[in-house]
């Protein structure tokens, strides 16, 4: 991912004045805004130390919880399927499990079938299907389908009783990232899915959501 951000954040025009490695120091001194992709026991300390430095970040990375974030005098809004947080008025994290254009328009897409769909009856379910280096099951995104299903049972019926939706998780190969919400009914079934054909997609994402920051 760090080379595909620093590939197209160039083909757009930026200039990369630090790469981070593991064991590296942070310099980010002339950085506008640092793009963190790391694994979850790293995301969380990558953030603050940017943070010191008065930089903010646009995070990709999932499986581990931004909301538990300790910081003093923050805002936290969330913001279609991302999660931001405000320091005295001015963003300083974009949190996404996702950043693909083409996700974030397969999330609408599944908050507005989810409104349709529970309102007559069907049952929803979801697959996701990863290479087998991806650390975190189920992924972030499949848990933001399902969390925005349960959002609209919930602003259907206020006294709903959600069970939890079933998340199907397979870890085969090098696929960049499948994701299939299906709603089943005694009559018929909805299927709606996407499949990512690379990685560019996400870093692509990415790095249009370090352009928004500034």
């Amino acid at each position: 991912m760090g080379h595909l951000i620093e590939e197209i954040a160039k083909e757009r025009g930026h200039e990369i004045v630090a790469r981070i490695d593991v064991g590296d120091t942070f310099d980010l001194k002339d950085a506008d805004v640092a793009i963190e992709f790391t694994t979850p026991a790293t995301a969380e300390g990558n953030i603050l130390r940017a943070w010191d430095a008065g930089v903010p970040v646009v995070c990709g990375t999932t499986g581990w919880n931004v909301e538990a974030l300790e910081i003093k005098n923050y805002e936290l809004r969330v913001e279609g399927s991302r999660t931001c947080i405000y320091a005295e008025g001015k963003k300083m994290l974009v949190w996404s499990s996702n950043f693909s254009v083409g996700v974030n328009i397969f999330f609408e897409l599944n908050k507005f079938l989810a409104q349709k769909m529970a309102a007559v009856g069907y049952t929803p379910s979801i697959k996701e299907i990863h290479h087998i280096h991806k650390l975190d099951k189920p992924s972030g995104t499949a848990k933001t389908l399902s969390n925005d299903i349960m959002s609209a049972v919930v602003a259907l019926n206020d006294d709903a009783t959600l069970n939890a939706i079933p998340i199907e998780s397979i870890r085969e190969g090098e696929v960049p990232g499948t994701h299939e919400v299906k709603w089943d009914s005694e009559e018929d079934t909805i299927v709606i899915t996407h499949i990512a054909k690379g990685r560019r997609g996400f870093a692509l994402g990415a790095v249009m959501a370090a352009e928004a920051m500034n």
